[in-house]
């Protein structure tokens, strides 16, 4: 692979994002709990709104973006004080899976999440999602017995929706930690 770059997206960067996060539902309709068809019509009142709701990242190489993730901060654990960043919305486009572009995009949220004080990193994930699952695992985040449907919007949840897991990266001196720059 050559040169590599990631870079937080502005919100003059809007355009962008709307067409790699399209092309993402587009490619891996399953990957996400929302649909292409649901995401397409939205206004660019809504894609600017969005921009402003995490932090946006994209990867980018000689033949332009190349993944996209994002980053915020959400609420903490049930029973603790400490502060979480959830990443999500992660994606590579196919011909560039396997050349560590999806391990930049974890370094680059992984230090988002620390700049906000957070102690841990969130990812979930579709339980039947096994490539996912192997390179969160591999990078060091934990599996959790944390679950919920995963369900468009506007869908009531059932029985038969397939389900998320969360999984956590921790990020700061704690004592179970794996090192995220090993992979």
């Amino acid at each position: 692979m050559t040169e590599l770059t990631v870079r937080v997206l502005t919100d003059d960067d809007w355009e962008l994002y709307r067409t790699i996060r399209l092309a993402a539902l587009k490619e891996s309709p399953d990957a996400f709990a929302a649909t292409y068809d649901e995401e397409r019509d939205f206004s660019d009142d809504l894609w600017h709104e969005r921009m402003a709701r995490a932090t946006r990242l994209v990867a980018e190489g000689a033949d332009g973006p190349l993944a996209v993730a994002s980053v915020r901060a959400q609420a903490p654990r049930d029973g603790t004080d400490d502060a979480m960043a959830e990443l999500f919305g992660i994606w590579v486009r196919p011909e560039h899976r396997g050349q560590h572009v999806a391990v930049e995009l974890v370094r680059a949220a992984s230090g988002i999440a620390r700049s906000m004080d957070c102690r841990h990193l969130s990812y979930w994930v579709g339980t039947d999602n096994g490539p996912a699952v192997a390179f969160a695992s591999s990078y060091g985040f934990r599996v959790t017995d944390t679950r919920r449907p995963m369900v468009a919007r506007g869908h009531q949840p059932t029985e038969e929706d397939d389900a998320e897991m969360m999984m956590i990266l921790p990020l700061a001196d704690d004592p179970g930690s794996v090192a995220s720059t090993s992979v």
